[in-house]
């Protein structure tokens, strides 16, 4: 894969300026350019070169034979995860324009995120609506499965049960196990029964009396485990900003691409909502963000498209999330500046007492 190819510091020099000329000016990008308007301290057929072999790894192809070259969904890849820091003095502007509304309604918040988004990014802004649905724990218990396995068993407020299979950090007498495990779940079921999934992860591990310590972090995994597995996301409606805004991207010239991708955001919603919304790989994760550039998208009508997306929470559940969607010659660390920002800000409304 191309994230695996090793580049020189050169070459990653020259990846980032070709790319960065790309996102400014919609043409392909020749080495002549790049000497002129780049600090690159190396000649022309010195830069011609270097790009001679980023297009043989992948990260660049030239459209015409005659053109300069543009960059392909690996050299974004590589741009994105190595090459940028995401603006935070934009991402702070942002947030000021967010403070400075006047208090009403979440709803009217999320409405004038996604406007704000829109406008300061020159894309499209995404945001779906929080989750309502709450699952509440009627009862836990962990059951010996062998040695050195355990299954945690829940039943939810609906009957529904949920299991999850995991090792112990170590094996000990099976006996012992066993009466430490009716223990734990006497404590879980102390301490959870009726509270909702989301507040599986401020269990305060402290009450653990200390033999029991040594679980503590393997009852903190295996409950992450069963939130993630348990909070089945329903679909919500999307608030949709700056359509009109990105369809002037040449990128969108084509009307039967932007046919398409019209249609995905306002009659397929239900395809498009498990895209933006999707869950983080741990729960309370601090870096939220998630890119997926092109041919990453998982929808056709999206390939030609970037989306940087992220979850906001209610105490440490996601129940929504943030996206801007825009072409793949995107200002990305402009967009993910604002995604985070509008996601921590959007957080902190939920999850502060009012």
């Amino acid at each position: 894969m191309s994230q695996q190819v090793s580049l020189s510091k050169r070459q990653l020099q020259i990846l980032r300026a070709t790319i960065r000329h790309y996102i400014a000016t919609a043409e392909p990008v020749g080495s002549k350019a790049l000497a002129a308007e780049y600090d690159l301290s190396v000649s022309p057929a010195t830069i011609r070169s270097c790009m001679g072999v980023l297009e043989k790894a992948g990260l660049l192809y030239q459209p015409h034979t005659s053109a300069g070259r543009v960059p392909s969904d690996s050299g974004y890849r590589i741009y994105v995860d190595q090459l940028i820091t995401p603006a935070d003095a934009l991402g702070r502007k942002v947030e000021h324009l967010l403070t400075d509304r006047e208090d009403s309604s979440f709803e009217k918040l999320l409405r004038d995120s996604a406007q704000i988004l829109a406008a300061v990014s020159g894309y499209i802004a995404l945001i779906t609506l929080p989750q309502t649905r709450t699952t509440r724990l009627r009862h836990l218990q962990l059951v010996q499965m062998g040695r050195g396995r355990v299954m945690l068993i829940v039943v939810t407020d609906a009957y529904e049960t949920q299991s999850v299979l995991m090792e112990l950090p170590q094996s000990t007498d099976e006996l012992i196990v066993e009466r430490e495990l009716q223990i734990l779940s006497n404590f879980l079921n102390s301490k959870l029964r009726e509270r909702s999934l989301g507040e599986l992860a401020s269990l305060d591990w402290s009450e653990l009396d200390r033999e029991f310590a040594r679980y503590a972090d393997f009852l903190r995994t295996i409950l992450a485990e069963l939130t993630r597995r348990t909070l089945a996301p329903m679909p919500t409606p999307i608030m949709i900003r700056g359509i009109s805004e990105v369809l002037r991207q040449p990128e969108f010239s084509e009307l039967q691409q932007v046919q398409m991708l019209l249609h995905l955001l306002e009659e397929e919603q239900e395809q498009l909502w498990p895209v933006i919304f999707e869950l983080p790989q741990s729960l309370g994760s601090k870096r939220r963000v998630k890119v997926r550039i092109g041919s990453e998208n998982p929808l056709e009508p999206m390939r030609t498209c970037a989306l940087v997306c992220a979850t906001y929470q209610q105490g440490e559940v996601p129940v929504g999330s943030v996206g801007i969607l825009g072409p793949t010659r995107m200002i990305y660390e402009n967009a993910i500046a604002l995604v985070e920002t509008a996601a921590d800000y959007l957080t902190d409304a939920l999850t502060e007492p009012a």
